[in-house]
C-alpha cells in the first residue's frame, strides 16, 4: 500500500450509524478518516463507523480551514448532498474574506 502524500483539503464523512454528515479539514485524509473511525475524534466518536463521501483538495491548509468554516455555517443537508453529487464546491462568498 502506497503512503499518501500530504494534501490539504476538506472532507465530508457520512455516519453509517445514522446517515449524518461531518465536515472537516486535514492535511492527510487517510489518517484523518482512520482517526474518526477509531474514536479518536470526540465530536464523531459516538456515530461510528464513518464513510468518506468526498475529499476536496485545496491549495493551502488555511484555505481548507476557511472553506470548512463556511460549509459548516451553511448547516444544510441539501447543499452537502449537492456538493457530494457534483464533486465540487461553489460558495458565492469569497474564500479570502
Amino acid at each position: 500500500m502506497q503512503k499518501q502524500k500530504e494534501q490539504s483539503g476538506i472532507y465530508i464523512l457520512q455516519s453509517l450509524k445514522n446517515n449524518k454528515y461531518y465536515i472537516g479539514s486535514t492535511l492527510n485524509i487517510d489518517n484523518r478518516v482512520a482517526e474518526h473511525n477509531l474514536g479518536k475524534v470526540k465530536a464523531t466518536r459516538n456515530l461510528r463507523p464513518w464513510k468518506l463521501r468526498l475529499f476536496y483538495p485545496t491549495s493551502t491548509a488555511r484555505e481548507a480551514r476557511q472553506l470548512e468554516y463556511k460549509l459548516k455555517r451553511l448547516k444544510s443537508r441539501k447543499i452537502i448532498e449537492k456538493i457530494i453529487e457534483n464533486k465540487k464546491i461553489t460558495i458565492k462568498q469569497s474564500l479570502h474574506t
